[in-house]
């Protein structure tokens, strides 16, 4: 049975998993989750994710929710495409590290940013330009450490591609379409970064996700 992943075609999170099926080359079937009709707070639907929100997995009738820990999952459970988590004890504690950098240090704020410039706008509103200031500058100093580690070395972890890395795309990318510059203007940052969003796995699924099986 082909895995099933619940999700919104153009959401975050549902672009963060679907990144990885296409790195790790799983087949996968895509279901639409319409969040405009609210599809996702349907009984049916938080039967499978009790708290409403996408994405989730049913592999062969196992479901897994949080778009991490679905990551994470499919990294440990098939062998086929790249290894996206190393299993050397240094190596995976620096990996923990970077994927906490991620989500303490740029998600964090990347996604409150991305929220006032980009997704506010879909919805008719208005961003908060004191909040959106504030964000920046925080994202700003929060880059600025990226681009002192990305200046030794190739990725967040060390020299290997690792799921902390893909795990930037789908906000960093929201970034640019908001007009906020601050990973192009930092030049180790930038390098990583348009390397990671010239990926066939990422250019899969950033326009809108689509399944593969």
């Amino acid at each position: 049975m082909v895995l099933k992943l619940y999700g919104f075609f153009g959401s975050t999170c549902t672009k963060r998993v679907a990144t990885v099926l296409h790195e790790k080359n799983i087949p996968f079937q895509f279901i639409n989750v319409d969040l405009s009709k609210a599809e996702h707070k349907a009984a049916d639907f938080k039967a499978k994710q009790p708290f409403g929100q996408v994405p989730y997995i049913d592999d062969e009738g196992f479901t897994l929710y949080e778009s991490r820990a679905i990551c994470r999952y499919l990294d440990a459970k098939y062998t086929t495409g790249t290894k996206l988590v190393p299993q050397d004890l240094k190596a995976r504690a620096l990996f923990e590290q970077a994927a906490s950098i991620e989500q303490s240090n740029f998600d964090s704020i990347a996604a409150p940013l991305a929220w006032e410039k980009v997704i506010k706008k879909r919805y008719g509103q208005e961003p908060d330009e004191a909040r959106v200031t504030e964000l920046t500058g925080r994202l700003a100093q929060k880059l600025d450490a990226y681009e002192q580690i990305l200046s030794k070395q190739k990725y967040l972890a060390g020299d290997e591609l690792t799921l902390a890395d893909l795990f930037h795309l789908p906000y960093g990318a929201l970034l640019g379409v908001a007009g906020i510059n601050l990973i192009q203007e930092r030049p180790h940052v930038a390098k990583w970064f348009n390397e990671l969003s010239s990926r066939p796995s990422w250019q899969a699924v950033k326009e809108k996700v689509e399944g593969t099986a």
